[in-house]
């Protein structure tokens, strides 16, 4: 499959990758509302609206600034769900589905769009494979354990007690070691392992990059 480089496929990406992180915070949403904490109900974030979701730098400027430029890397932020865990019914088992909720979500949607991919063609099989890379690097680059990211809640109902108390104080700064992996480390790993996923998923003779 050749590479897409043209200034309407990356427009197409960034509004792929919106729909998708959308998703994805919806997700943490609904699942901490069946665990018993409605805040994002009550603030009017459950919902699949984009307007209560974006972040006007990193959710439009950042992601479309860096995906026409030629870094070719798809990342930006929405806003993130509130919740309350001391409203989940069980604490533990709240953080926990509600930290995998929105990368379950992307996977998902990745495997579907890859293997509808794999019995397509043309313009709609570019769209699929895409949709499917997006969604599995949302889904991977969250996992991470790094606070705020989603693995850091996952990691922290793991952890021992005192562990997961030292480990939720350097959250202050999660966003400069977020922001480090992201440009310099992260994606010189992910993008290939998701590239092979959806390659291989799709059935594609190449990787799509």
């Amino acid at each position: 499959m050749e590479k897409m480089e043209t200034l309407t496929v990356k427009v197409m990406v960034f509004i792929l990758f919106v729909f998708s992180a959308i998703l994805h915070e919806f997700a943490h949403g609904l699942v901490a509302y069946h665990n018993g904490d409605d805040t994002a109900y009550l603030m009017g974030r459950l919902t699949l609206n984009p307007i209560a979701h974006l972040d006007p730098f990193g959710s439009i400027i950042l992601p479309f600034l860096l995906m026409i430029s030629p870094l070719h890397v798809a990342f930006g932020y929405m806003k993130p769900v509130p919740i309350n865990p001391l409203r989940f019914k069980d604490y533990g088992r709240g953080m926990f589905s509600v930290g995998i909720a929105g990368c379950a979500t992307n996977f998902g949607l990745g495997v579907i769009a890859s293997l509808l991919g794999r019995f397509s063609s043309g313009t709609v099989q570019q769209i699929l494979i895409f949709t499917a890379y997006i969604n599995f690097l949302l889904c991977f680059f969250n996992l991470i354990p790094i606070p705020p990211l989603d693995g850091s809640r996952v990691l922290s109902v793991i952890l021992p007690a005192k562990w997961a108390a030292g480990f939720s104080r350097i959250e202050r700064f999660g966003l400069i070691f977020v922001y480090i992996f992201v440009f310099y480390i992260g994606f010189q790993i992910l993008a290939p392992f998701c590239s092979f996923l959806v390659s291989h998923i799709a059935g594609l003779a190449h990787p799509i990059y």
